[in-house]
């Protein structure tokens, strides 16, 4: 596999949470790949929310060292922040798919990283989100080649200068 993948909250709460045998192990194997191909993404966003998750929701859950530790781990993936850039490309993303807001800013981090892929089950399966494609890695299994999502993304057309041209009728 080749390209960076993004990857949400829910793939890393069911690589800690083994209540869900089949989702535990489909997130194991997905993020011992990515760990092994130094491909993994994330988000601050996406961090927040895990350890907020595993401190507080989940039963039975980590302790706050535990979940942190997991935490700092996953700060070699170069987490992106939330600044203006991922702001901006988030609502441009509201606007435009008509995803919740917090989903908007987890596609537009991982826009912002250039990932080609994002793993979430929150997210249509196989949905291309300016130009990021949502993988639910609980349908499809981390042996599927990446390419098989990578979307196909149109040169956008360029723009003119002043009025377009007017046909004339031959004579």
């Amino acid at each position: 596999m080749t390209g960076l993948v993004f990857v949400d909250t829910s793939v890393l709460l069911y690589a800690v949470d083994t209540r869900d045998a089949s989702k535990h192990l489909a997130a194991r194997d997905w993020m011992d790949r990515l760990w092994r191909e130094r491909s993994g993404r994330t988000g601050v966003q996406v961090l927040s929310e895990f350890y907020v998750n595993t401190t507080r929701v989940l039963a039975p859950g980590l302790s706050r060292e535990e979940a942190w530790d997991h935490v700092s781990a996953l700060m070699e993936w170069n987490p992106q922040p939330v600044d203006a850039r991922v702001l901006d490309l988030g609502h441009q993303i509201h606007v435009r798919h008509g995803l919740s807001w917090w989903d908007s800013l987890v596609v537009a981090a991982a826009h912002a990283q250039g990932c080609a892929l994002l793993l979430t089950e929150d997210l249509q399966h196989g949905g291309v989100y300016s130009g990021v494609t949502a993988l639910d890695p609980f349908r499809a299994a981390v042996q599927e080649s990446r390419e098989t999502y990578m979307p196909q993304i149109a040169a956008q057309p360029r723009r003119g200068r002043g009025r377009p041209r007017t046909k004339r009728s031959a004579g």
